[in-house]
């Protein structure tokens, strides 16, 4: 997985890191942004523009931050709250809109 977003992101939602993301591929959950880990292209643009620095490559995820990293990627590879399937790859963030759901990780996030 190239690039994570941590729990900064959470009651954050910027925006900007989505405007810049050159394959759509950064998704957004009901608190939190989630980047799918198949889509991304590892081409870092989204981490400068983000304004609260929730955004780094897994492997320089902050030791706060590491749970993230496996967060991130269930939030595209298992069942959310009120979905009937997985979310997976669905070729853009744009093609299916704001999820509105969260991991339980982020949900129960204070």
């Amino acid at each position: 997985m190239p690039y994570v977003i941590g729990a900064e992101c959470i009651d954050t939602t910027d925006m900007s890191c989505v405007e810049e993301c050159p394959v759509d591929c950064i998704y957004e959950g009901d608190r939190k942004l989630y980047i799918n880990p198949k889509e991304c292209i590892d081409c870092g643009a989204c981490e400068p523009v983000c304004p609260v620095e929730a955004i780094a490559q897994d492997r320089r995820m902050s030791d706060e931050n590491e749970p993230h990293i496996a967060d991130n990627r269930r939030f595209f590879v298992e069942l959310l709250p009120g979905r009937d399937a997985p979310l997976g790859s669905p070729g853009g963030a744009s093609r299916v809109g704001r999820i509105g759901v969260d991991t339980e990780l982020v949900a129960e996030h204070s």
